[in-house]
């Protein structure tokens, strides 16, 4: 492997819920006169696969409950916000002033569960109602967008549907942005897989002066995601999909797992029960 490149999928238009995602992406790459190769990695963006699987809710159709409330006034957030961030939580993990940590239906632990206002469409009457999902507009309507429920099976939809349409055996990625412990800055991580080991294990393996690896796991799926965020952006970027080509994946034995094996067992997690969280 001498190099790789990232190929941004560019012009593709703002993604409804029901659009075909694989058809958007091959008429863009015709036009950019370029085609997905075997051995390519396509990372999606989390929003427009969201957008398009219609997982989309709007706060004005939301009830708080009576446990959403009384978190709602330790992290200083819309009780109609913390009850979605509720009902897409396995587990509350970490409650105090701006910070709602959970772990969501998949098991990732993440701020919000992954429930996001930004790069949504907004049908507010307001125009002056801020994008901050912390600062919204209560009496307008409000749009935010969920996780897939199962980001690997999105992953595997889409690399099933550019095999069968294109030929090309690819891998798909699924990334998201999220904090990490100890670091500042929200980095590329991958939510959902398909096609390649995530996680490869290299215990086992010599370094260059053939001491045997004892604990080296790495995590590819991750930086896989984190580099194509690198032109997908955050904000007026509007790349939601790369192409990563050269990086010559491990072929999968057996089962593809998907994004599953990046998420630290339950078990083995040192970060997840501060010592001062608040349990409600």
């Amino acid at each position: 492997m001498n190099s790789i490149q990232l190929l941004p999928i560019e012009g593709l238009p703002m993604i409804k819920p029901g659009d075909d995602l694989v058809a958007l992406i091959i008429e863009r790459l015709a036009r950019q006169n370029l085609r997905l190769q075997n051995g390519d990695v396509l990372a999606l963006a989390q929003k427009i696969v969201s957008k398009s699987e219609g997982r989309l809710v709007n706060l004005r159709d939301i009830v708080p409950g009576e446990r959403a409330k009384k978190i709602a006034a330790i992290v200083q957030k819309d009780p109609r916000l913390v009850e979605v961030i509720l009902g897409e939580s396995n587990e509350v993990i970490w409650v105090s002033p701006n910070i709602f940590v959970v772990e969501e239906r998949n098991g990732f632990v993440a701020a919000n569960a992954g429930v996001d206002r930004s790069n949504i469409e907004q049908t507010s009457p307001d125009p002056t109602a801020s994008l901050n999902i912390e600062n919204h507009n209560p009496a307008g309507d409000e749009w935010l967008a969920l996780l897939p429920l199962d980001p690997d099976a999105s992953a595997r939809q889409v690399r099933d549907a550019v095999r069968e349409r294109t030929g090309a055996d690819i891998a798909v990625i699924i990334n998201d942005t999220y904090g990490r412990p100890f670091r500042m800055g929200g980095v590329g991580v991958a939510l959902g897989a398909a096609g390649l080991e995530t996680l490869v294990d290299e215990r086992g393996e010599s370094d260059l002066f053939g001491y045997k690896l004892q604990a080296t796991l790495v995590g590819t799926g991750d930086e896989l995601a984190s580099a194509a965020s690198l032109l997908m952006g955050q904000t007026r970027e509007a790349t939601p999909a790369v192409i990563i080509r050269g990086y010559h994946f491990r072929q999968l034995e057996g089962e593809d797992k998907g994004a599953f094996p990046l998420i630290r067992p339950k078990g083995q997690d040192k970060f997840r029960y501060p010592a001062n969280r608040q349990i409600v």
